[in-house]
């Protein structure tokens, strides 16, 4: 695939896009695919004035960028349009230009409904108030009964249970020490915090054991197996972690951006030599 138009430069922003896997995942595959496009991190911190990001998204080079924490909102505040589930959510991990206006998608969403696989949840456990917990809400859509929120930012909480109840969903905000209480049973727990980066973290809802049915949904990845998914493979639970998000959410992105279906095998090649590189 040789792109016949100026437009080659996608990026990653977010307050530590210079440590996400994305640009490694998405430089070989172009190269595979015989492109020109290039993947490059944008590190852009918290509260920085966002007027600049924009205008640089409308150069002529740029094709697209993903967007990750915690500017998921202003993604989707920013853009000149957006899809149903970015209207929903108020979150989009990706921007793509089209002349001088910046449409804003969430694959995020798609990669959650693709990996919870349409399971009814009696409870769902949500660790995290952002952008990624907002995707996970909209996924549940018409799927939990019930949904316990968490965050240190309390106002992200009481937004998201408002969210939640916008959804038919009965929802409730607690405090991190309370959310523990509610671990045991949960029939989903949603990991959507970096709790799980470092090495010596622990499981994202402390050392409790859960219930024989729960699904784990971890959205860190890192070179090492995260506490949350190393306990939920020790209780024998299902679960997805943070690679199988990353690739489910990169995948989701190929036809948006009118891929190669190709890309899709390229995808999965690539997480998997990363992941055994790491």
């Amino acid at each position: 695939m040789e792109n016949r138009t100026p437009a080659h430069r996608l990026f990653l922003i977010g307050s530590a896009a210079s440590s996400a896997m994305s640009p490694g995942l998405w430089g070989p595959v172009f190269e595979e695919l015989g492109s020109s496009w290039t993947y490059e991190a944008w590190d852009v911190p918290a509260g920085q004035d966002m007027s600049g990001v924009r205008a640089a998204m409308l150069e002529a080079d740029v094709v697209a960028a993903n967007v990750t924490m915690p500017h998921k909102q202003w993604a989707a505040g920013t853009a000149d349009t957006v899809t149903g589930p970015v209207r929903l959510s108020g979150a989009s991990n990706l921007l793509v230009r089209d002349g001088r206006r910046l449409n804003a998608h969430n694959t995020d969403i798609t990669a959650v409904v693709e990996l919870l696989g349409g399971r009814h949840q009696r409870h769902a456990l949500m660790l995290g108030a952002g952008g990624a917990a907002r995707a996970t809400l909209v996924a549940l859509a018409g799927l939990a009964d019930r949904v316990t929120i968490t965050d240190k930012d309390l106002l992200a909480s009481q937004q998201l249970v408002d969210l939640a109840a916008s959804l038919g969903m009965e929802a409730a905000a607690v405090s991190w020490a309370e959310s523990r209480d509610h671990a045991p049973g949960a029939s989903l727990i949603v990991n959507a915090t970096p709790l799980g980066k470092g090495i010596d973290d622990e499981p994202a809802w402390g050392q409790s054991q859960l219930s024989p049915d729960a699904f784990v949904y971890d959205f860190v990845y890192a070179g090492h197996t995260t506490a949350t998914i190393a306990s939920a493979k020790a209780q024998g639970l299902a679960y997805a972690d943070g690679w199988d998000h990353l690739r489910a959410q990169a995948a989701a992105m190929i036809p948006i951006l009118g891929l190669a279906p190709e890309t899709g095998t390229l995808l999965g090649r690539t997480l998997t030599h990363i992941r055994a590189d790491g």
